[in-house]
């Protein structure tokens, strides 16, 4: 198995992809090591010489700043921090958002600026390796003063507490940790306020759903393509000539997709006896490409925040300082996670209103896409239920990041509410996958009623691989089985893409 090494490299989403998907092993470089060694070292030796208060560190937490710790009690402090701060609801965050936390926590606190053991970091990475996942609740992080509740949730089997799934299995953490044979940390002073500190599950939630997002910004080319030439649509839309003299990069990326998607294709090319085609078709370039640029601004916001010290304080071995500061404040992600929804629902959006126009027996095609409609309901329903998804995705795109509830007795009276952001992003990416699932399974009906026309080659390939999966609808059956069969279909399918396809995103 290939080793992924933390180190002075920058982390890429590619990194993280194949992180993921090859389930490769994560380990700390030797400069790693030393950075962390070197931080807890000059830690303790401030400590040692340090009367003045220090937040976090002698000190309690939020609105408790106020209140002196004595040394003897450093430990006892963070393991409380942990056990009090664990106050997570709701439903579990998935293993691969987990996943994701272990590895960007150590990634954060590899830098040598948060005072942690290398022991700690070590333990985050095992945990990652054997596949020893901590639950973690969707629910109880405010963005700001880091994501405390679930990385509370995160960190606690670290000590032999709380809850992991090993396996699949649901167990208490110390019984995981005599499986493994290892024992449970001893914090030191700063550690668990580092571990409960920063961005990490937020950015977990944003991270996974970016990745999923860049998939399915391309799936929804391919089947929007599909759609066009199921149609009967026209082709100059997509004229280069016209999104130049807009400049929009992803207006003029998704442009040449689709003249590439479609090149060869019989029906495209052929003479049409309408002048313009509706928006959802006509204006595909200008949607799809906003959603692009939507997502690469995202990714770029992403990048940073993966590679960022979250934590606080923060410790500055050179500059003799120990600074208290707030870069585990969730803004920049909060805004960017809703701004993402946004751009998600508008392509499930127009891909819904590209189902409808399919369905709505126009050019030649059947009502409702079966042969014998009135016997035969037909796709009539799948199309209702993309419409509800969508509606549904309009009210998960009102943005969290405009709220902030006051907490710790004023202490933290501004917070970003991006855990909320980041949550209800993924559920909005859930639901474009199952909006653009109902529009290739009525895409790929309506393209037999062209026969013995063809699409292009790829299109035609693509409808085939789909075809393995989900057959022609010649009457009414189940089509509950069919949605679930293409939205799989989807999570799987291997876009092949060459190169030249794939202009940006």
């Amino acid at each position: 198995m290939e080793t992924y090494t933390i180190g002075f490299d920058k982390l890429t989403f590619n990194n993280l992809f194949d992180i993921l998907n090859g389930r490769q092993m994560v380990m700390l470089s030797a400069e790693a090591v030393n950075r962390i060694a070197a931080c807890r070292s000059y830690l303790d030796q401030k400590m040692a010489g340090q009367d003045e208060p220090i937040y976090g560190i002698n000190t309690g937490f939020g609105s408790l700043c106020n209140h002196r710790i004595s040394r003897e009690d450093l430990s006892q402090l963070q393991t409380n921090l942990v056990m009090s701060h664990a106050c997570g609801m709701g439903e579990e965050a998935p293993a691969d958002v987990v996943r994701l936390m272990l590895i960007l926590k150590a990634r954060s606190l590899s830098y040598g600026h948060s005072g942690v053991q290398v022991d700690t970091v070590q333990r985050l990475l095992d945990f990652y390796n054997h596949d020893i996942l901590p639950i973690v609740y969707e629910q109880g992080s405010l963005g700001a003063s880091g994501d405390l509740a679930p990385l509370a949730h995160l960190s606690l089997p670290l000590l032999g507490m709380g809850e992991v799934r090993l396996k699949g299995e649901k167990m208490d953490a110390a019984k995981a940790l005599s499986l493994m044979g290892w024992k449970p940390l001893v914090l030191q002073s700063k550690e668990g306020l580092a571990l409960l500190n920063g961005t990490q599950f937020m950015s977990s939630y944003g991270v996974y759903s970016l990745i999923r997002s860049i998939r399915l910004s391309i799936l929804s080319d391919i089947i929007g393509a599909l759609s066009l030439d199921a149609f009967d649509g026209r082709p100059e839309p997509f004229n280069h000539l016209l999104h130049q003299i807009r400049g929009h990069r992803g207006q003029i990326s998704t442009a040449e997709r689709f003249r590439k998607l479609l090149e060869g294709s019989e029906l495209i090319n052929r003479p049409k006896e309408h002048v313009q085609d509706p928006y959802s078709f006509r204006c595909i370039p200008q949607v799809h490409g906003a959603v692009k640029d939507t997502i690469n601004h995202a990714a770029g916001v992403f990048s940073s925040e993966i590679n960022a010290v979250t934590d606080n304080p923060t410790i500055f071995i050179e500059e003799d300082l120990i600074i208290s500061g707030g870069n585990f404040h969730g803004e920049p992600i909060a805004l960017v996670m809703d701004f993402l929804a946004i751009a998600l629902a508008e392509l499930g959006n127009i891909s819904e209103r590209r189902t409808y126009q399919l369905i709505a027996g126009k050019r030649g095609l059947p009502g409702f896409l079966v042969a014998r409609p009135g016997l035969n309901s037909g796709f009539m329903i799948p199309q209702y239920a993309a419409a509800s998804i969508v509606s549904q995705n309009k009210q998960l795109s009102t943005p969290a990041s405009v709220d902030s509830i006051e907490s710790s007795q004023g202490q933290e009276d501004h917070v970003s509410m991006g855990a909320n952001a980041a949550t209800k992003l993924l559920r909005v990416v859930n639901n474009l996958e199952k909006i653009l699932a109902i529009e290739l399974m009525n895409a790929a009906q309506a393209l037999e009623f062209r026969r013995p026309a063809r699409s292009s080659d790829f299109i035609e390939n693509f409808v085939a691989d789909y075809r393995k999966v989900v057959p022609f609808v010649e009457n009414d059956r189940i089509m509950f089985t069919d949605m679930e069969a293409t939205t799989a279909f989807l999570r799987k399918v291997s876009l092949n893409i060459p190169d030249s396809l794939v202009p940006g995103i």
